[in-house]
């Protein structure tokens, strides 16, 4: 007994089809070029990866990692992130360059998904990591590359939060003392549960003055002005964040995309490399973020060529549901022929190509429904039956 054909995919796996892989290849070819206009040069690393360097060395949580064995038995990973991937690079291949470094990438990335998740475990990033630049210089060109990339793909109603990892973790740690306890608010943030923070503080042994502070963190969310009142709750550590804030607030206002970003002081990342920058792109078609980035500066240590870091990745099928783009973006002409009038029809084709246009030559011999065929083009040209002039329907 034959097995029955099974058509469902891996659980996360999709499939892409024309009409939305010509708008995917639209949209990244114009980021992609954008993001060439500031300097920055793509590169292309293996799908696969050893766990033992890029696996360990990704932010992402060990159970979403798909394994495999090669032939001598060392386990690989389907590369989870690009950050990780690159910073290997730069450390190896690219070891002779001097910093500063300005990479970019167009790549899939892999994560295994829960099952009643639902969400893709294979998707597409574009992105750049600026590699040996830790001046708030180099925080500021890349948001503001983020924030022209996204511009010019067509995305004119979005916001940028910013935040910063080191205020949050000096603040946690001078009040609570440890990293275990801090490890239970800065869960809240992450899961964006602000009730469920608020109600956990209350109940923490504290003084109400600490209690306060750990409250009032809640309501730094908005434009330069609160910085004066994060310097009010900061921990002596944390002075620092709030004034690199401030220099990078002044640095947008001179790319001119201030009016794009907002300050959010409870902005926390899962990826444990960010040590301080953060930001996430927000637009009121999704309720979630369709890019992110931060400041990572001793992720290349563990590939043994220290360097400040800082990068963001953008999301290209979050970008393209926010976008809802539904029409053709290269309009097919097709032209249908009898095979008496083959040669016209491809003499035909060869003009149109020659002026950039889509051009598809069928046999009418070869459709079922010429009416259900013709239907999926947006011009019809027939040369059929003796030589005359065609007829565009």
């Amino acid at each position: 007994m034959s097995k029955p054909f099974v058509f469902e995919k891996p659980m996360g796996m999709r499939d892409t089809l024309p009409l939305l892989y010509q708008v995917k290849q639209q949209v990244r070819q114009v980021m992609e070029q954008e993001i060439k206009g500031w300097g920055y040069q793509f590169i292309q690393t293996p799908t696969l990866e050893y766990y033992d360097t890029v696996g360990e060395a990704s932010a992402i949580l060990d159970q979403q990692l798909f394994k495999l064995l090669d032939s001598e038995g060392k386990t690989l990973v389907l590369r989870p992130d690009m950050t990780a991937p690159i910073a290997r690079v730069v450390s190896s291949s690219m070891k002779n360059v001097s910093y500063p470094i300005r990479l970019a990438y167009d790549s899939a990335v892999f994560r295994s998904q829960q099952r009643e998740g639902g969400r893709p475990a294979e998707f597409e990033q574009v992105g750049v990591e600026l590699i040996g630049d830790g001046t708030s210089s180099a925080d500021a060109e890349v948001i503001a590359l983020m924030v022209s990339a996204l511009s010019k793909a067509g995305l004119d109603e979005f916001k940028v939060a910013v935040g910063h990892i080191g205020f949050l973790n000096e603040l946690f740690l001078e009040v609570l003392g440890n990293a275990e306890r801090a490890e239970e608010l800065l869960r809240f943030l992450y899961e964006k549960n602000y009730v469920g923070y608020a109600s956990h503080v209350k109940n923490l042994a504290l003084s109400s003055i600490d209690k306060k502070r750990l409250l009032d963190l809640l309501q730094l969310r908005g434009s330069e002005e609160i910085l004066e009142e994060a310097k009010q709750i900061a921990a002596a550590g944390g002075q620092k964040a709030v004034a690199d804030l401030q220099e990078l607030f002044s640095i947008l206002e001179m790319y001119g995309v201030k009016d794009k970003v907002f300050l959010d002081f409870t902005l926390f990342s899962h990826m444990s490399y960010y040590t301080g920058i953060v930001f996430e792109g927000y637009t009121k078609e999704l309720g979630f973020p369709l890019c992110s980035g931060g400041r990572y500066d001793q992720l290349l240590d563990e590939f043994g060529r220290s360097a400040q870091a800082i990068g963001f990745g953008i999301r290209l099928d979050y970008l393209i549901e926010a976008l809802d783009v539904k029409e053709p973006v290269n309009p097919r002409t097709c032209i249908v022929f009898s095979p008496e009038r083959r040669k016209e029809a491809i003499v035909k084709s060869r003009e149109l190509r020659e002026k950039g246009k889509s051009a598809v030559v069928q046999d009418i011999s070869g459709v079922g429904n010429v009416d259900e065929y013709s239907g999926r083009f947006e011009e019809v040209i027939y040369y059929i039956g003796k030589p005359v002039k065609g007829e565009v329907k």
